[in-house]
């Protein structure tokens, strides 16, 4: 599992490890069953603390993604496709807030936003 750390990032180091895992879930990288690495291990090969990688792995076993076993490991949950299914839709929604949020910061106003957005829907 390749993950990458962005130091200069704004995003917190836990929440690039959360994001990137529930990537590599939601992509079908990391399947049913699949063991992510112990905490101590990944936390070596990022070089950032245990207790990083810990909140990580807690907040992802929150969320249903995976599943820890204690003295065993962290295991990749059954396949919710629903949990899939909606955080997809989260992140679609986010991008259609940041869209939205940039169009306004150039001036563009609420019937323009929806012309657009309908011309990029009948083109696709």
């Amino acid at each position: 599992m390749k993950l990458i750390i962005n130091h200069s990032s704004m995003a917190p180091i836990y929440e690039q490890i959360l994001g990137q895992i529930k990537d590599l879930i939601i992509q079908g990288e990391l399947t049913e069953g699949a063991a992510l690495p112990s905490v101590r291990t990944l936390a070596r090969e990022l070089r950032v603390s245990a207790l990083t990688v810990k909140k990580s792995y807690d907040a992802l076993e929150q969320e249903g993604f995976i599943t820890t076993v204690h003295g065993k490991g962290s295991f990749v949950s059954s396949a919710n496709q629903s949990l899939m299914l909606e955080e997809k839709r989260r992140e679609v929604e986010a991008e259609l807030e940041a869209a939205i949020r940039k169009g306004r910061s150039i001036g563009m106003n609420h019937a323009e936003l929806t012309e657009l957005f309908h011309i990029i829907m009948e083109e696709s």
